[in-house]
């Protein structure tokens, strides 16, 4: 499997997960906030280890072979702070109630409203979350591309942060319409934004791809990861579970993802 297909597989698995979220919610009646909670801290520990060891570091010392020690260290740290700024944005611009990533149980999303209400909060979380998608996207494949043997973790970490999504989308439109063909639909739809934006960015980076374009794109993509750690995945794991269970989570992608590093790149 080539390079580009392989990060394609492993973005398609990222975002489809929302898919996943959709079944969960379908076949569950309540929350099971202790899986919720250990898997999104484990997601949180595997992102911010990899940004922070792996991609901002290489990052710095790639723009630094290229442009020279002062100018590419600056220039990583101010991609990769370009990068919690864009993410950032997008978050800022769409408005609490109807963002995604403002947690919500399925139990609280089965409180009585009218269908209408209901429609309109799924379309718009469909909505958000297709926006919110794209540098996510982009994030999964450069990922993949750049470095394919992390590929699988990066690709299993957002796909576990999409789970709770695709029960955002696909309850309230489920309960509005009675039809979960239609609720999985738009979050299948939903998720499917991240292969989008992970095209987008591909065909517009691949014009002006070369070592600096490479260490940018590094460091852009660790700030987006580790904005999306700590602004999304930590306060959805404290709030769906214990302080301690959340943290454990960290702690445990965190040193399984070390170990997996120092296994495949023992000389590093």
């Amino acid at each position: 499997m080539t390079p580009f297909w392989y990060a394609f597989v492993l973005t398609a698995f990222a975002g489809l997960s929302t898919g996943i979220g959709s079944l969960i919610a379908f076949l569950s009646k309540k929350t099971n906030p202790s899986f919720l909670s250990l898997s999104l801290g484990f997601s949180t520990g595997v992102m911010i280890y990899i940004s922070l060891v792996e991609f901002l570091p290489q990052a710095k010392n790639t723009l630094s072979l290229q442009m020279g020690l002062f100018k590419g260290q600056w220039f990583a740290v101010l991609a990769f702070f370009t990068g919690i700024a864009t993410i950032w944005l997008i978050d800022s611009l769409i408005p609490s109630s109807e963002n995604p990533h403002e947690p919500k149980t399925i139990e609280e999303m089965q409180i009585p409203v009218t269908n209408r209400s209901l429609q309109r909060i799924g379309l718009l979380t469909a909505i958000s979350i297709s926006i919110h998608n794209f540098p996510e996207g982009l994030a999964t494949f450069a990922s993949a591309l750049q470095r394919p043997s992390l590929g699988i973790s990066i690709a299993v970490a957002i796909a576990l942060h999409n789970i709770p999504e695709g029960i955002a989308v696909s309850v309230p439109i489920w309960f509005a319409t009675g039809s979960k063909r239609k609720a999985f639909l738009w979050s299948f739809l939903s998720g499917l934004t991240e292969l989008i934006g992970a095209l987008l960015g591909y065909v517009f980076l691949k014009t002006f791809m070369n070592g600096p374009m490479e260490g940018i794109l590094l460091a852009f993509v660790a700030g987006i990861m580790v904005f999306i750690s700590l602004d999304e995945l930590l306060p959805t794991a404290e709030k769906f579970g214990k302080h301690h269970l959340a943290i454990s989570g960290v702690i445990a992608g965190m040193a399984i993802m070390a170990i997996t590093m120092l296994v495949l790149n023992p000389g590093i």
